[in-house]
C-alpha cells in the first residue's frame, strides 16, 4: 500500500516539486536497497545513478585495486557474450553508461531514453548478477585496469616511488605522513576468489543506493520492488578506518618533475583544524577568500603568477587546504615571501569583512543555478547522500549563510597558526642551466684537447 501511495504522489506531485531540488522521495527497500527518485525538468530523459559503498579505501595498499578491476569486470559481458555484445545492448536502448571507483565508492553512472528506463535498470540489474568471473574475462579486465593507471609498473617508477620522486606535491606529502601508500597498487596477483569475496560481501542491496532523476515512469516504484527488491542482503562488512597522521614530514622539500624547463610550481599545503559545526561550508568560503587573495598578491600586486589558486583535498583521513602558484623558477624565492606577508597580515588584521560578506554572498548566490538538468541533479545526490534526511537534502544556502565572520576568523587563524608544509615541483634542470652546463663541457673538451696538443709536441720534441 504504502508502495501505491508513493507512486499515485510522484504522478500526482510531480510538478509541484520538480523545480525543488532539495526535496526528494526517497525509501528503503526491505532488503535494505536505499532508493531516491526524483522527477527532473527534463523531459524524456532520465538520470540512473547506482551507488556502491566500497572503493579504494576498504583494502590495503596490496589489494586497493580490487574494486577497480571488479568494476571493469561487470562490464565484460553477460549470457555468453561479450564487452562488445553488452555495449551493443545498451546502444540499442538508446543509453550511454559509464563506472567510477573511487576512495569511498564505486558508482555506476547512466543516462537512458525515458521510455527505455525500465529495460535499462534490467540490464544495470544483469551485469550485477549474471556477469560471470571467467579467467578470460579477468585476464582483459586486468590489462584495461594497468593501461588506466599509467601502463605497465617498471622497477624505475617503484625505486623513484619508493623516494618520494615519482608523485605530485600532495601525493608526496601524503607518503611522506603515512596519509597514502607509497607505491602504486598493482592488478596481476588479484584472484578470483577475491573477486568473488568482494562481490558477495560489498554488492549487496543493503550496501547500495539506487538514484533515478528525471521523466520517471509511473511503475518505477513498484518495478523496483520487483526487481531489485529480490537481491538478496549481506551482514554490512566493517569499513577500514582511514589512516591519520602517523610520521613527520619534511618542511620544505622540493621535487623533480621533468628534465628541462624554466617554470616551477610552489604548493603550501595546511592541514585542516577539524570544526564541531560547518566544516565544510567554513573552509570552503575560507578556500574562496585565499583564492582572491592570492589573486590580487600573486598576480595583479606583484605579477608572478597568472593564475594562482586555493585548493581543498582529503588526503587519507586528513583535509587539506593549499595555496598554490605556477611561477618562474627565478621567482620562486619571491612568491613564498609574498605568501608568507599574506600569512602574517592575515593573522594579525583577520579577514576584511566587507570582502568575507562579499565571497558568501557570491557563495550563496550560486546556489541557485550550480546544479542544472536531470544528470548534474543525480550527480550532486551521489555527492549528498549523507546530509540526506525524511525527504529533504539539507540547504547548503542556509549553511554557507551560517558560517559567521568571528567563526570563520578564529578557523583561519587556527589554520595559519601551523607552519605546513612546503613543496616546490620544477625540472631538473632550466635553460639557463643547460647552457651554461654546456659551456662548461666545451670548455673541458678544449683544455683537454689543448693538453692532449701538449703533450704529443713534448713526445715529439
Amino acid at each position: 500500500m504504502r508502495r501505491l501511495l508513493f507512486a499515485c504522489l510522484l504522478m500526482g506531485a510531480a510538478h509541484a516539486f520538480a523545480f525543488d531540488r532539495l526535496q526528494v522521495e526517497g525509501y528503503t527497500l526491505p532488503n535494505g536497497l536505499q532508493l531516491l527518485l526524483k522527477p527532473g525538468t527534463e523531459r524524456g530523459h532520465v538520470a540512473i545513478r547506482l551507488v556502491v559503498g566500497v572503493g579504494l579505501d576498504d583494502f590495503r595498499c596490496e589489494d586497493k585495486e580490487l574494486p577497480h578491476l571488479f568494476e571493469h569486470l561487470l562490464f565484460s559481458g553477460i549470457d555468453g557474450g561479450d564487452e562488445g555484445d553488452l555495449e551493443e545492448r545498451m546502444q540499442a536502448l538508446g543509453g550511454e553508461w559509464n563506472a567510477y571507483t573511487s576512495n569511498a565508492d564505486t558508482t555506476f553512472v547512466i543516462e537512458a531514453p525515458a521510455y527505455n528506463q525500465r529495460k535499462v535498470l534490467d540490464l544495470l540489474l544483469a551485469i550485477l548478477t549474471r556477469t560471470e568471473l571467467t579467467d578470460a574475462h579477468i585476464n582483459a579486465a586486468k590489462q584495461v585496469v594497468e593501461r588506466e593507471d599509467g601502463g605497465h609498473y617498471s622497477r624505475l617508477q617503484r625505486l623513484l616511488d619508493r623516494q618520494d620522486l615519482g608523485h605530485t606535491a600532495s601525493n608526496q606529502l601524503a607518503v611522506e605522513l603515512g596519509l597514502k601508500c607509497a607505491e602504486r597498487a598493482e592488478v596481476n596477483h588479484l584472484t578470483r576468489d577475491q573477486l568473488q569475496k568482494l562481490r558477495k560481501d560489498w554488492y549487496a542491496p543493503n550496501n547500495m543506493t539506487l538514484i533515478v532523476v528525471g521523466d520517471l515512469d509511473k511503475l518505477l516504484p513498484a518495478y523496483l520492488e520487483r526487481t531489485y527488491g529480490q537481491l538478496t542482503p549481506v551482514e554490512p562488512s566493517d569499513h577500514l578506518p582511514l589512516p591519520q597522521i602517523q610520521q613527520a614530514a619534511a618542511a620544505h622539500r622540493e621535487l623533480i618533475h621533468g628534465w628541462l624547463g624554466n617554470s616551477a610550481k610552489l604548493h603550501w599545503l595546511l592541514p585542516e583544524p577539524v570544526l564541531d559545526d560547518q566544516h565544510d561550508e567554513t573552509y570552503d568560503l575560507l578556500k574562496d577568500y585565499l583564492d582572491w587573495a592570492l589573486y590580487r598578491q600573486l598576480r595583479l600586486k606583484h605579477g608572478l603568477s597568472y593564475g594562482p589558486w586555493a585548493e581543498r583535498e582529503v588526503l587519507g583521513g586528513v583535509g587539506f587546504l593549499s595555496l598554490n602558484a605556477d611561477l618562474e623558477r627565478e621567482d620562486l624565492s619571491e612568491a613564498e615571501q609574498v605568501l608568507q606577508d599574506l600569512k602574517t597580515q592575515l593573522l594579525k588584521d583577520g579577514l576584511d569583512p566587507a570582502t568575507f560578506a562579499r565571497l558568501q554572498q557570491a557563495a550563496i548566490a550560486r546556489q541557485a543555478w550550480a546544479v542544472q538538468g536531470n544528470s548534474a541533479l543525480a550527480d550532486y545526490y551521489w555527492s549528498a547522500t549523507s546530509d540526506y534526511d525524511n525527504g529533504h537534502f539539507s540547504d547548503p544556502a542556509k549553511r554557507i549563510k551560517a558560517v559567521k565572520l568571528d567563526e570563520a576568523n578564529q578557523t583561519l587563524r587556527e589554520l595559519l597558526k601551523q607552519p605546513g608544509y612546503w613543496r616546490i615541483e620544477k625540472p631538473l634542470l632550466s635553460y639557463d642551466s643547460l647552457s651554461g652546463l654546456g659551456v662548461g663541457l666545451l670548455g673541458v673538451i678544449a683544455i683537454l684537447w689543448v693538453s692532449v696538443r701538449r703533450y704529443r709536441k713534448r713526445v715529439v720534441q
